[in-house]
């Protein structure tokens, strides 16, 4: 169940509004913990199991961490570690390891494949924050399991995140206040959040899958760059999208999540670019695994070791491939590339140089990112740069069309910081263009452009629920 299908907006949303807010406010966090393993559920099945195993083996984990002292304490952190670890590493990992270490048996049949759970990364680095910030006493252990299975298991930010910490939303479990004020801010920031899903993301993905479906046929190079720029649209605006009706719901549950996003695009290096891009997931790695190895302390060649390796493992936290780690790797090497003049005022003139130089260097790492296989990948590359066989071209392939062209221009437009944004109701602006519009006549209108296309039944998957 996606937040963009017609089941959740007009069938769980509704009924679950209707429920939580007619029961005693004892009653609503038990409303919420229902309601979001039915959410879960809805698309995983049998393997809701998996994430309630998560919640069980972390509450008694917090709870033995807390009591613990010493070595003891280290010992029971460092199993808690080890435990979510595992369950991450075999549902998410297991084929990989299986396709490199044992070919032939998974020709012959002999390997049966793991079914990935929907949103295990997310779900996992979230208990896995609560237990290190237990151990190293930046948070209190909580008591209540059925408190620390809602912090897991809240469908907003469940399988796609924002990385919501224990700190940030511990007291908004245990008592908060829903507001008008706030509902309205929420439903704002849901509708913007819907129309960059369905009016800009859904559009932009049939350009994009095409394009990259083509590149090992041999695709033009204008036609790859076409397809390039349409997916670097889609996946920011799928992804913020999502971001932004998880900010959104939260609000009207009376939650205020961190933001993910802020204009990725506008960066001038890659060291901003990913303060912008996925917030929760850059910082969580900056504090939970670049600042223990020694972060920049120790000299360059340290630094870039410690780079390689959270760069390395948030590739692989995004997908079990080669294309993923070879696509953290890249991102890894060009912020250790760029240390030495971190902190070094540059000309104002060389402000679209370096603007040029992050699309590009980003643009290069989605095609790592979208393509299958390595091969794919080179492929794909080879086209841009006019060195493949140049056989497809955007007008055999139907790339380049009015409600492209209308979506990459809106894309474009958006992707820009404005001066004095609007809050929309939350801590980080969004494009002017989309919020001071988004009064009632204007969220309803959305609304009707964004039903028209899901009633026509549009490609309308979520990009970050594989992972």
């Amino acid at each position: 169940m996606v937040f963009s299908s017609p089941i959740f907006l007009f069938l769980f949303l509704p009924a679950l509004l209707a429920a939580y807010f007619a029961s005693p406010r004892p009653a609503r966090n038990a409303v919420l913990l229902v309601a979001s393993l039915l959410f879960y559920a809805w698309g995983e099945g049998p393997y809701t199991a998996v994430m309630l195993g998560s919640i069980a083996i972390n509450y008694v984990f917090g709870r033995a961490i807390s009591r613990a002292g010493g070595v003891a304490r280290r010992r029971w952190t460092v199993a808690a570690v080890a435990a979510n670890l595992a369950l991450l590493g075999w549902f998410k990992y297991a084929n990989l390891a299986a396709e490199t270490w044992f070919p032939a048996a998974v020709a012959a049949g002999r390997w049966k494949p793991v079914h990935l759970p929907i949103g295990i990364s997310f779900f996992t680095f979230q208990a896995l924050s609560y237990v290190l910030d237990v151990a190293a006493g930046r948070a209190r252990v909580e008591r209540n399991p059925l408190r620390l299975g809602l912090y897991i298991s809240l469908f907003p930010q469940l399988i796609a995140g924002p990385i919501v910490r224990w700190g940030e939303i511990a007291s908004a479990i245990q008592r908060r206040r829903e507001t008008l004020a706030a509902t309205a801010a929420g439903i704002r920031r849901f509708t913007i959040g819907l129309a960059k899903k369905v009016l800009i993301a859904n559009v932009l993905a049939e350009p994009a899958d095409a394009a990259f479906g083509a590149a090992s046929a041999g695709l033009e190079q204008s036609a790859a760059w076409w397809g390039l720029a349409c997916y670097a649209g889609q996946i920011y605006f799928d992804f913020s999208g999502y971001s932004d009706m998880a900010i959104g719901l939260g609000r009207l549950f009376g939650f205020e999540f961190p933001e993910n996003f802020r204009h990725p695009y506008a960066a001038r290096s890659m060291t901003e670019f990913w303060r912008r891009w996925h917030i929760t997931l850059s910082t969580w790695f900056r504090d939970y695994l670049y600042i223990p190895l020694g972060g920049n302390r120790g000299g360059p060649l340290r630094t870039a070791r410690n780079l390689a390796i959270v760069f390395a493992l948030c590739g692989l936290w995004h997908g079990a491939a080669w294309t993923f780690l070879v696509w953290g790797l890249w991102h890894g090497a060009l912020l250790a590339l760029e240390r030495p003049w971190r902190g070094r005022r540059a000309p104002a003139w060389t402000a679209p140089f370096r603007h040029l130089y992050v699309l590009l260097a980003v643009g290069v790492g989605w095609v790592l990112f979208r393509s299958a296989e390595l091969a794919s990948a080179l492929a794909y590359l080879r086209a841009l740069i006019g060195m493949g066989p140049g056989v497809s071209g955007a007008r055999e392939l139907g790339l380049i069309t009015p409600p492209a062209i209308l979506a990459l221009m809106v894309a474009a437009i958006a992707s820009v910081p404005s001066r004095r944004p609007p809050t929309m109701g939350g801590r980080s602006p969004v494009p002017a263009m989309m919020g001071r519009w988004l009064s009632v006549p204007a969220c309803v209108a959305v609304w009707v452009l964004c039903w028209v296309r899901l009633a026509a039944g549009t490609h309308n998957p979520f990009i970050y629920f594989r992972f």
